[in-house]
C-alpha cells in the first residue's frame, strides 16, 4: 500500500479544500439577501442552488473568466429565489473571492507539508483571485494552473491533461509521483481516477459520514480514494506520523 510520503508533489484544489468558500460565498450573497429582506433563506438551499448554476456556467461559457462567472452566478441564482439584482450587486459578488476566508487548519498545514513536498494548486478560479488566497494561506506555493491559463473548468480533462503536462516540463515530475489532494469529488477526484492519479480526500463535508453537498455537485458514483482526511490538519500529521516511523 502506498504512503503518503511516497510522493513528490500534492496538488491541491483550493476552493474547499484550503479555503472555506462556502463560507466566503454565503457572506458574499448577504448584500442582495439583506436588500431583499429575504432573511428567510437558508445557507443549505442556498449553496444548492449555487453548485447547479456555476456548474451550467462553468459548462456552457470554459472561457469566461471566473469573476464575470460568478456574476452571472449570482444574477441566476438571486432569480431562482425571486430576489431583485442589479449588475453592481453581481459584480460585488464576482469579486469577492479576495475575501473567502482560510480554513482555520489550512496555513498551518501547509507548512508541515512544505518542507515535504511540492506544492501546486490547480484551480478554477482565476490567476489575481488564487494571488489574494495564496496571501492568506500565508505559505509560498511551487505553482499555480489556474482555468484563466488553460481556457477550461474543472473537472475536464483539458484541467487535468495541463497539469500532468506541466508538472512534468515545470519540475520533471512524473504522474506516479503525484497526490492529488481535494474537497470535491465532481470537480477533482472523479477526474483524477480517469488520468491515474493517486487521491487524498479532504472530506471537510463529512460527506463519507453522510454529510452535505453544499455549494459542491454530487457525483453518481464514489471515485477510487487512496487517503481520506476530514481535515488537512489530519493530513498533515499523518505524514509527521509516517515520517518519525522511517526515522
Amino acid at each position: 500500500m502506498a504512503r503518503l510520503t511516497d510522493y513528490r508533489v500534492l496538488t491541491f484544489d483550493c476552493y474547499g479544500t484550503l479555503i472555506d468558500w462556502e463560507a466566503g460565498i454565503w457572506e458574499a450573497l448577504q448584500p442582495v439577501i439583506r436588500s431583499n429582506g429575504a432573511a428567510g433563506l437558508t445557507r443549505g438551499e442556498v449553496l444548492r442552488a449555487f453548485a447547479r448554476f456555476e456548474g451550467q456556467h462553468e459548462h456552457a461559457t470554459p472561457d469566461l473568466a471566473y469573476p464575470d462567472l460568478l456574476a452571472r452566478v449570482h444574477r441566476d441564482l438571486a432569480g431562482s429565489f425571486g430576489l431583485r439584482t442589479d449588475p453592481e450587486l453581481d459584480a460585488g459578488f464576482g469579486n469577492s473571492v479576495p475575501r473567502w476566508p482560510a480554513f482555520p487548519d489550512s496555513a498551518a498545514a501547509l507548512q508541515i507539508l512544505k518542507r515535504h513536498f511540492r506544492l501546486v494548486i490547480l484551480s478554477n478560479v482565476h490567476r489575481d483571485g488564487i494571488a489574494a488566497s495564496a496571501r492568506t494561506l500565508g505559505v509560498e506555493f511551487d505553482a499555480f494552473y489556474t482555468a484563466e491559463d488553460i481556457g477550461s473548468y474543472k473537472p475536464s480533462d483539458a484541467n487535468f491533461e495541463y497539469l500532468i503536462d506541466h508538472l512534468k516540463s515545470d519540475f520533471g515530475l512524473e504522474r506516479g509521483e503525484v497526490l492529488h489532494t481535494a474537497q470535491s469529488l465532481h470537480h477533482d477526484h472523479v477526474p483524477a481516477n480517469r488520468f491515474g492519479l493517486a487521491s487524498a480526500w479532504i472530506d471537510r463535508q463529512r460527506l463519507s459520514e453522510g454529510g452535505s453537498w453544499g455549494a459542491t455537485a454530487r457525483v453518481a458514483a464514489m471515485p477510487r480514494l487512496d487517503f481520506i482526511f476530514f481535515t488537512l490538519g489530519e493530513m498533515a500529521d499523518a505524514v509527521t506520523a509516517e515520517l518519525e516511523e522511517r526515522s
